[in-house]
C-alpha cells in the first residue's frame, strides 16, 4: 500500500524527522487559511500516487497570494484529477540528498540507499553513474548500528552539526521503516538548509500489504487506486494488477500467474490484468470474473493447478460465474489438479472446451485476442 506524501510526512513527524510547515487542503477555499500558517513563499504540491510530479507541472512554487490562487485553481482543474494539495512552507535550500531504506531480497537484508545528489530519479542515476550511489546493508536480526549511520554520513561528505542532524534523521527513518512494516521509505530530497537544518522535503512510504492486520492507521479508500477494479480487489483480498492489454488473467497461485503472463508475452499477446484467485480465494470465481469483466479485454484466460484448491470446485465456480455474469467475451480454460476429471466434466456440460496444456491455452487466448476464432 503506497501512501500519499502528506501521510508519509505525518509518519516522519511522529518519528522525529523534521518536515516543512504544511497544511492539506481539498479546495481552493481553504488556501487562504493554509497560507496564513505556512507564509509566503510557499509550494503547492498535488497529492497523487505518481512519480515525476514536478516534471508534470503538479508542484508549483509561488511567491504571493495572487499567484497561489491562480496556480491552485489550475491544479484542481487539471486532467490529473487532483483532489488534495499540500500547501507547504518554502525552504531555503543549500543542498539536497537522496535517502531511502528498502529490502534487498537477494541478501535478505535491509538496504539503506543514499546519494549526495537529491531530487533526481535514483534509477537513472544508478544506471548512468552507479558510483555515486551509497549502499549500507543492515542485518534485520542485529539492527542498525551507529557506525553504519556514520558510514553513510561520512560517504555523503557531511561534517559538524549537519552530520549529527543527518544521523538522527537516518536513525529515526529506520525506526519508522520497522514500525510501519515498510517495503520502502524514502526522502527525496532531504534538504540541507542555509541554517544547516536537515528537513524532509518529500516523502514516500510503501507498506507491505501482508501487514494490513496490524497497520490500521490508514484506511483503504478509492484514492489509493487508479481503477475501480484495483480498489474492489483490494477490499476483497484478491491479488490484482491492472494493465492495458487484451487478455484478462484468472490464475491460481502467484508463480503460475506470473508464468502465464510471461508465456502470453512470448506468444506476442498482451495482458489486461493479473488476477490470482488461488489459495484462500479459490472459491471466489464469481467475484474474480466480475473484476476481469471491468477491463476492456478481448478474452478471459483461466489457468489453475490445484492440490488443496480443488479443480472441480474452481470449475464449478467458473461455470457459476458465467451463468450469473453472462460475459461478453470468450473464456479459455485450463484447469488441472485434484479432481480434474470432474472439473472437465463440469466444463464440458457447460459448453466450454477444457484444455490440458498451459501453453496451448495461452496460444488459444492470444489467437482469439488477435481476431481468431473462439
Amino acid at each position: 500500500m503506497k501512501l500519499f506524501e502528506y501521510q508519509a510526512k505525518e509518519t516522519f513527524r511522529k518519528n522525529g524527522i523534521p518536515t516543512p510547515e504544511s497544511v492539506l487542503i481539498t479546495s481552493e477555499n481553504e488556501l487562504g487559511a493554509a497560507s496564513e500558517i505556512t507564509g509566503y513563499p510557499l509550494v503547492l504540491k498535488s497529492q497523487l500516487l505518481m512519480g515525476g510530479r514536478g516534471k508534470a507541472g503538479l508542484i508549483r512554487f509561488v511567491q504571493d497570494r495572487a499567484q497561489a490562487e491562480r496556480e491552485c485553481g489550475e491544479l484542481f482543474a487539471s486532467h490529473f484529477h487532483v483532489t488534495k494539495i499540500l500547501v507547504e512552507q518554502a525552504v531555503d535550500i543549500k543542498n539536497e540528498i537522496y535517502l531511502s531504506i528498502t529490502v534487498d531480497p537477494v541478501k535478505a537484508k535491509y538496504m539503506i540507499i543514499a546519494c549526495a545528489e537529491g531530487g533526481v530519479e535514483i534509477e537513472t542515476l544508478a544506471a548512468e553513474t552507479p558510483e555515486k550511489i551509497i549502499r549500507e546493508y543492515v542485518d534485520p536480526d542485529n539492527g542498525l548500528h551507529p557506525y553504519q549511520v556514520r558510514n553513510v554520513a561520512f560517504q555523503l561528505g557531511l561534517t559538524g552539526d549537519v552530520l549529527k542532524k543527518f544521523s538522527l534523521v537516518l536513525s529515526n527513518l529506520y525506526k519508522a521503516f520497522l514500525a510501519n512494516d515498510a517495503e520502502l521509505i524514502e526522502i527525496n530530497p532531504l534538504f540541507i538548509t542555509g541554517k544547516d537544518d536537515v528537513i524532509a522535503g518529500d516523502g514516500k512510504l510503501s507498506i507491505d500489504d501482508n501487514s494490513g492486520f496490524r497497520q490500521k492507521t490508514y484506511e483503504i479508500t478509492r484514492d489509493y487506486f487508479d481503477t475501480d477494479a484495483e480498489y474492489e480487489s483490494a477490499l476483497e483480498g484478491i491479488p490484482y494488477l491492472q494493465f492495458d492489454g487484451d487478455i484478462s488473467l484468472m490464475c491460481a497461485g502467484a508463480g503460475l500467474t506470473t508464468t502465464v503472463y510471461d508465456l502470453i508475452n512470448y506468444e506476442g499477446g498482451t495482458v489486461a490484468n493479473y488476477l490470482e484467485f488461488g489459495g484462500p480465494n479459490y472459491k471466489k470465481a464469481v467475484r474474480a470474473m466480475e473484476l476481469c469483466l471491468k477491463n476492456d479485454s478481448k478474452v478471459i484466460l483461466v489457468v489453475t493447478f490445484g492440490t488443496i484448491a480443488r479443480a472441480d470446485v474452481m470449475a464449478e465456480g467458473i461455470v457459476d460465474a458465467i451463468k450469473r455474469l453472462k460475459p461478453d467475451r470468450p473464456i479459455v480454460t485450463c484447469i488441472r489438479g485434484t479432481n480434474e476429471e470432474e472439473a472437465n466434466r463440469i466444463l464440458k456440460d457447460a459448453g466450454l472446451v477444457p484444455l490440458y496444456d498451459t501453453e496451448e491455452a495461452v496460444r488459444k487466448a492470444v489467437s482469439i485476442a488477435a481476431g481468431g476464432e473462439a
